[in-house]
């Protein structure tokens, strides 16, 4: 593959010459300790960014863990990464970078993925930036830290930072500030930044705009299945009240001290934590974001009240993850910001899950053919003009334009996109409840 050397004030970079876009693989972009925030790289040498970087350290990356004999664990794992060899490490965050072959003042595009807080990686097969690039977009995927190494919590760390937890979401806003400091000289526009995510990551993006610290970082956010007011049992919980489950994951490992737990094995930490997942039943609500009195200064559920308004996308497919409760919260959350809403409702050809959690993350980046379903030409149309809609919102914060079906902000009508014909109207609900009370994709 031909390679291109892209130079700036603070380095040179050598990245990938594809047919419609320059690829940056594995541009380091801050260093890592464990249980330690990160801090960005200001300056680099000459750089070579032309493969994966290692994956954030999480329970993929022994086997053991990962529990594959569950069949939604199966089923993700054919569907994002069958055939992908990871490596994993701790070492830092990187990013995988798109670049339009010319121009400037590009409108500039962050995703964060999903996996529940605990897992996940940009380097899986849906998540290539090259078509949206093609577009004249700067696509970037971004890694944070995931499971014990994004979000315990601990009295020595407050001790030693003056906050705690949330070390995931704080390489996010790293993330976003490198791009601000350092965009520009790749061809983006640091004044047009949309923020966008599925799941967990959809999730983190409510709240970056819920906070202070975070939300001037960025202009507009896309949030694919997971916007919204979201009940109490999954809303933050303030880092102290997480502190006694972490010090059960540290008796559990067989360490008396934070110190010594601290310098154990990745192994070790994530024996520990698999246990506990067997001893607890509130293992989701200790293991993501908290309310660190940093960047979450109060209950999500007040700051989503007076959020940051911006211009926003929120998406939900027919088979999402509790699927009645995100299409009702996500069109709760659409209303009340004058957000567009888009309902999904393109079963996925293969097997018999329908519109599955995330199935609409290849029509959006464009990388239905490196998956093992059947897709046809209706879904290659139907890719393009999510692509499209996607491209004129980050460029100017309304998904429109005359080539494409008409779509409002939501009053009470979605885009409904299905395989004969999209446009808007309203959401029926009895196939989203029934699909609700349906078994785990498998």
């Amino acid at each position: 593959m031909k390679t291109v050397k892209i130079n700036t004030d603070f380095g040179i970079f050598c990245g990938n010459e594809k047919d419609n876009c320059v690829e940056l693989l594995g541009l380091q972009f801050a260093k890592t300790k464990r249980f330690e925030y990160a801090s960005l790289i200001e300056k680099y040498g000459e750089v070579n960014a032309t493969k994966f970087a290692p994956a954030v350290m999480q329970k993929r990356a022994f086997p053991e863990f990962e529990h594959l004999e569950v069949p939604e664990r199966a089923f993700y794992h054919k569907e994002f990464r069958e055939g992908i060899n990871f490596e994993y490490g701790e070492e830092g965050l990187y990013f995988n970078i798109y670049l339009p072959k010319e121009g400037n003042n590009h409108p500039v595009i962050i995703f964060y993925h999903g996996g529940g807080f605990d897992s996940g990686s940009i380097n899986e097969s849906p998540f290539n930036g090259e078509e949206l690039a093609k577009k004249g977009n700067i696509v970037i995927f971004a890694t944070y830290r995931v499971g014990i190494f994004g979000y315990l919590t601990h009295e020595e760390i407050y001790k030693k930072f003056g906050r705690d937890g949330n070390f995931g979401l704080d390489d996010m806003v790293q993330a976003l500030n490198w791009v601000n400091r350092h965009i520009d000289q790749f061809g983006g526009d640091k004044n047009n930044i949309t923020v966008m995510g599925q799941s967990a990551g959809a999730m983190s993006i409510q709240y970056l705009i819920c906070s202070e610290k975070a939300n001037d970082l960025f202009h507009k956010a896309i949030m694919m299945s997971g916007a919204g007011l979201f009940p109490k049992f999954s809303l933050p919980k303030p880092y102290k009240e997480t502190r006694e489950y972490w010090n059960e994951v540290i008796a559990l490992a067989g360490y008396k001290t934070f110190e010594e737990f601290k310098n154990t094995s990745p192994r070790t930490l994530l024996e520990a934590v698999d246990k506990q997942k067997t001893l607890r039943k509130d293992n989701t609500r200790n293991t993501m974001p908290v309310i660190d009195d940093y960047y979450l200064t109060d209950s999500v559920d007040k700051l989503m009240k007076t959020p940051k308004e911006m211009p926003l996308i929120v998406g939900v497919t027919n088979n999402d993850m509790y699927t009645i409760l995100l299409s009702h919260i996500g069109k709760k959350y659409a209303k009340k910001h004058k957000g567009y809403l888009y309902y999904f409702d393109i079963d996925a050809k293969g097997d018999n899950n329908q519109a599955f959690h995330s199935s609409d993350l290849r029509y959006v980046f464009g990388t239905l053919s490196t998956s093992w379903r059947p897709y046809d030409e209706n879904d290659y149309k139907v890719s393009q003009m999510m692509m499209d809609y996607i491209s004129n919102f980050a460029r100017s914060g309304n998904p429109n334009d005359e080539s494409l079906p008409h779509w409002d902000t939501y009053k009470s009508k979605a885009l409904h996109i299905t395989e004969k014909e999209t446009k808007q109207q309203r959401i029926h609900n009895w196939k989203l409840f029934k699909n609700t009370f349906k078994s785990d994709p498998k």
